[in-house]
């Protein structure tokens, strides 16, 4: 089984955040040039949300709000949930689906370390099923030594 610390050293530890301050707007823009779906909001060094373009849609367009007039805090969620290196994919997927988020940070000893997305965690699982359906045919063809 892989972890979400193996993910991550495949996928690359790279974390896009921003300020409480942030516009929505510089956020949104932000999100489109690195072509990512979420972003961690950062204060003081710490984590205190996540903004993603699902809160976008939920709390700027449909509540009639300007996105350049809005900051980030006033439409991040608060609750933020994370994984651990040590986390198998499954588990976090697990996570995800039952509180129906589509996006971890990955805190060591505290520490940010990476993000990771169900897609991230789907393409794993594919990636794994795809392995291990190699191995078998291999073995069933006796080309398996």
């Amino acid at each position: 089984m892989v972890t979400i610390g193996q993910l991550l050293n495949s996928k690359g530890p790279q974390v896009w955040s921003v300020h409480t301050d942030t516009s929505v707007y510089d956020a949104l823009r932000l999100m489109a040039e690195k072509g990512i779906g979420a972003l961690v909001v950062m204060d003081d060094g710490a984590i205190v949300g996540l903004v993603s373009e699902r809160d976008y849609a939920r709390k700027v367009i449909l509540e009639g709000r300007s996105s350049r007039d809005t900051a980030v805090a006033d439409i991040m969620s608060t609750v933020v949930l994370h994984a651990v290196p040590g986390m198998l994919v499954s588990e976090g997927m697990a996570l995800m689906t039952d509180k129906r988020v589509r996006h971890l940070p990955v805190l060591d000893d505290g520490r940010t370390i990476g993000i990771v997305s169900i897609g991230d965690l789907v393409k794993s699982v594919i990636e794994e099923q795809e392995h291990v359906i190699s191995q078998l045919e291999h073995y069933i063809s006796g080309e398996f030594a």
